[in-house]
């Protein structure tokens, strides 16, 4: 039995995880699940999968889960504080872990699985963007293996040849190809400074948190996922581009030098990345709808709009300067858009509160994890006294 601790456990990418784990239980124990304050959720999954530890960030609530995990027999031991989920994700028990903490909050654990040699099932792409050398050599020094778990890189993983090094440039490759859905305002005709955080969290093709809907409608998601990809597969942004691509069918592509171009399709199931990453070097079910090639009847694509979506442009200057600068740029968006969904800035001047921190906030190089975790806290400062101007 192999043992998996879900960092995240109750949001989307958790849940599925779940949800896939249940169908192989022959084979994985769940041996930790980590959340925020989600008590509820949290205790029908304890009670559910029966994991050794269960962790909650805010310590209140944690005191309540434990209260009631007791009240119902159970053995769980309930952890909290700031280095909890560095102990989840860190468990001898634990060979993999799923680190699908949101945000920032997750860079901490993501670097403990790293550096204990577990098998990382990445989700959480800011530490990635945040602290992306950091943690690729956090990875080979643990013996780690990473398998990414956004849609677009598994997708890309999938399409690269079976020798391929993350963080490395893989033989062959002339660029790669990242599909965007769009998000819910690609044909929007109205006024954006006008939409509603409802709107922008009605995705298309996709269930997910608010607040990744959101970088789904400015399309910083994509952005994130550009930097992402360059570090991952060891290419500049010239050789990484983005595509619009309604359907979500083809999740990314991979283009060599001899004109073959790769693609790895399926319907838009996170289900499927989890369970090639849970399942690798091998297949197995993973609950996810075939495809209906007939009833799909087309694929459509076309070129994201620079325009309606400027994070993608901010993304990829991040990108090409380094150092601390994507750190300063995913700190902005994440204080920009919650100041959105709390209905303090209107959508287009999410774009503008992150470029005015990226004048502003001066770049170091990423050197080690104090000096990301600087850029990060000054970002937010500035990303703060940029929505109080703009509100």
């Amino acid at each position: 039995m192999i043992g998996v601790a879900v960092l995240g456990s109750t949001g989307s990418i958790g849940e599925s995880t779940l949800d896939v784990l249940a169908r192989h239980d022959d084979q994985f124990r769940v041996v930790a699940l980590a959340a925020g304050r989600n008590v509820d959720r949290l205790l029908a999954q304890c009670l559910r999968f029966r994991p050794d530890f269960a962790s909650l960030t805010d310590p209140a609530a944690a005191e309540q889960l434990g209260q009631r995990l007791a009240a119902a027999g159970s053995a769980t031991r309930v952890l909290s504080g700031p280095d909890a989920l560095e102990e989840i994700a860190a468990l001898p028990e634990a060979a993999y872990v799923m680190a699908a903490i949101v945000g920032a909050a997750g860079l901490p654990s993501t670097l403990a699985a790293a550096r204990a040699g577990k098998r990382l099932l990445l989700a959480n792409k800011e530490s990635l963007v945040m602290a992306g050398p950091l943690l690729l050599e956090a990875v080979r020094q643990g013996g780690a293996t990473l398998i990414p778990i956004d849609s677009e890189h598994n997708a890309i993983f999938q399409c690269l040849p079976a020798d391929a090094v993350v963080g490395e440039a893989p033989r062959g490759v002339r660029r790669l190809l990242l599909t965007a859905s769009g998000g819910p305002f690609r044909d929007f005709e109205g006024d954006l400074r006008q939409v509603t955080p409802e709107q922008a969290c009605a995705h298309p093709t996709w269930v997910m948190g608010r607040k990744i809907s959101v970088d789904s409608a400015t399309l910083m998601n994509k952005g994130l996922e550009l930097i992402e990809a360059c570090l991952l597969f060891g290419l500049p942004p010239e050789q990484v581009e983005v595509v619009i691509h309604p359907q979500s069918i083809i999740h990314s592509m991979v283009e060599y030098l001899d004109g073959s171009v790769l693609a790895q399709m399926g319907s838009p199931d996170m289900r499927t990345p989890i369970a090639q990453a849970l399942a690798w070097p091998r297949r197995f079910e993973a609950g996810v709808q075939s495809l209906d090639f007939v009833k799909l009847g087309r694929l459509d694509f076309r070129s994201p709009d620079p325009q309606r979506f400027p994070c993608l442009r901010l993304a990829t200057e991040a990108i090409r300067v380094g150092g601390t600068v994507p750190a300063i740029l995913n700190a902005a968006n994440e204080v920009a858009v919650q100041a959105f969904l709390d209905r303090r800035l209107n959508f287009l001047d999410i774009a503008a509160v992150i470029e005015s921190v990226m004048n502003t906030v001066d770049a170091s190089t990423a050197t080690d994890l104090a000096a990301i975790l600087g850029a990060d806290r000054l970002a937010r400062d500035s990303a703060a006294t940029a929505v109080t101007r703009l509100a």
